[in-house]
């Protein structure tokens, strides 16, 4: 955790707050997900605060979409492999033997607690510097005239422009219940015999990792 305070640039003063914001729902009730969903509304203020401050020519639908692009579970992915999440991560045995670390949603989530927790132990202002420090780079590479397509949207559009089926999403399994729960998804490229699942705190969610991967499949073939 010293490693990963370093990248972050960010000391606790209460050591505990982070190790929580890493302990993933696997180790029983004691977990990240509170924290993750203060997480969460943080980088979506702290986010559209600065694109508002950014681009102050930009319309409301464009702002809206940069911001999705954004505070996505692929963009908290690619943040969270580059803090080296996963060799960190506190997992209960079935999800550390399923190789749940590897997972991008999991290091999704833990990278929004990781921000809840700074809230609480020092304040906005610094986790607005923490935030806007992790994603430098991904601000000043953003362009207001790019589509910025879900991964939904752009597989469609894949699919369509060469003639193949759609893709077919169906809901396999749901475990928990009311904000604990957990969907699985299942998408399906029939006309390819190429079909993904993926998991996610919901189906949404669930659907795009899902389109995401698909696309990489399809580019990469």
């Amino acid at each position: 955790m010293d490693k990963l305070q370093q990248k972050i640039n960010y000391q606790f003063k209460d050591i505990a707050l982070l190790k929580l914001a890493l302990t993933h729902r696997s180790m029983g009730k004691n977990n990240n997900e509170r924290l993750e969903f203060l997480g969460d509304s943080i980088l979506g203020l702290v986010i559209s605060r600065e694109l508002y401050k950014r681009f102050d020519h930009v319309a409301e639908g464009k702002l809206s979409r940069l911001r999705s692009h954004l505070v996505r579970g692929q963009t908290l992915a690619q943040l969270a492999r580059e803090l080296e999440l996963s060799d960190i991560l506190i997992l209960g045995p079935g999800e550390l033997k399923s190789g749940g670390f590897r997972r991008e949603s999991i290091q999704a989530d833990a990278v929004e607690a990781i921000f809840g927790a700074v809230l609480l132990d020092s304040g906005f202002e610094t986790i607005n510097t923490v935030i806007l420090d992790l994603y430098c780079d991904l601000l000043d590479g953003i362009n207001p005239n790019d589509s910025l397509k879900d991964p939904k949207t752009q597989l469609q559009e894949y699919l369509q422009k060469r003639g193949n089926i759609l893709p077919k999403y169906e809901l396999v399994k749901t475990v928990g219940k009311d904000h604990n729960a957990v969907f699985t998804v299942n998408c399906s490229l029939q006309d390819q015999a190429i079909q993904v699942e993926q998991a996610a705190k919901s189906i949404k969610r669930a659907e795009q990792l899902c389109a995401q991967i698909l696309l990489d499949k399809l580019t990469n073939l």
